[in-house]
């Protein structure tokens, strides 16, 4: 199979699997009106799904808080998963699926009773990040945070991110971290973020302005198990500005280090030794995760 082409792809939807050239969903979805759903990505590691129980507890929380039923059980949602890792012959994958309200043939804001939510799913491979980044880093700039004031839902309305990610491109930066009204940073634009100064990590402390990413869960583990300092607290950009290192995760990403800020070398404009740290220790508990699941 061609991992470039998505022919030979297969999804699943709404209790099917099938070619991914073939999925269809009606044109009265809501997600497709309105944005109305919530998705999650789960990498795949070795052919096993990666933290899946704090991923499936995420999904949980985001159809919870915008009233969607979930349309499975644990089990099934583990079962559908599995199958469709085992359709593909890549050993590190990544997952994305997607639930939205459902088929709503009146256009409403307001949804009706007892929709039955639309379920969709795929995988893609899971490349390592390339040697160029791990040498020297990514650029990025700071923008205004102009999303909503939920962005602990993992919603699937993601505008403002998209117009984030082109004002970035257009400033030949590779992303951006955002700021609030506040003056206080939030994340990237699908990224947590964290920076180190004089050997303390911080990154700032979830709450409605950012999403609880499960990567920032296992780089805080790393860092407690090991003895790195690393503290939650709110990050101003004047503090951002004068970090030693400047790092965005997530879940397909792990942790990137950032080496260009608004076009100011970030400390010596090279990967630091703290992320060098971090990174190195996360390699050996993916590792240690794949051989548990051998």
């Amino acid at each position: 199979m061609n991992p470039s082409t998505h022919t030979e792809q297969t999804v699943y939807l709404n209790g099917l699997f099938m070619p991914m050239n073939d999925s269809k969903i009606s044109t009265q979805d809501r997600g497709f009106l309105f944005g109305d759903g919530v998705y999650e990505v789960i990498p795949v590691y070795n052919g096993q799904l990666f933290r899946f129980e704090e991923h499936l507890q995420r999904l949980t929380n985001s159809l919870q808080a915008v009233s969607i039923s979930n349309p499975l059980s644990d089990n099934e949602w583990l079962v559908l998963l599995n199958t469709l890792i085992e359709k593909h012959p890549w050993q590190d994958q990544y997952i994305y699926l997607q639930v939205t309200r459902g088929i709503q043939m009146q256009r409403d804001h307001l949804p009706d009773n007892n929709l039955t939510p639309t379920v969709y799913a795929y995988t893609n491979p899971l490349k390592p990040v390339a040697e160029n980044i791990i040498n020297n880093g990514i650029r990025v700039i700071t923008l205004e945070d102009i999303r909503w004031l939920k962005c602990d839902i993992k919603a699937i309305t993601l505008l403002p991110n998209v117009m984030m990610k082109l004002a970035a491109k257009a400033q030949n930066a590779d992303d951006a971290i955002l700021v609030s009204r506040e003056g206080l940073i939030t994340e990237g634009t699908a990224s947590n973020a964290f920076m180190v100064k004089d050997g303390t990590i911080f990154t700032p402390p979830i709450s409605h302005q950012l999403l609880p990413g499960i990567t920032r869960q296992v780089i805080e583990r790393i860092a407690n198990a090991h003895n790195i300092p690393l503290i939650e607290q709110n990050i101003s950009e004047a503090m951002l500005n004068e970090a030693d290192e400047i790092w965005l995760s997530s879940s397909t990403k792990e942790a990137l280090p950032v080496t260009t800020l608004n076009g100011h070398a970030v400390g010596t404009g090279k990967p630091g030794p703290i992320w060098k740290k971090i990174n190195a220790y996360y390699q050996e508990y993916k590792q240690e995760f794949i051989t548990s699941k051998s």
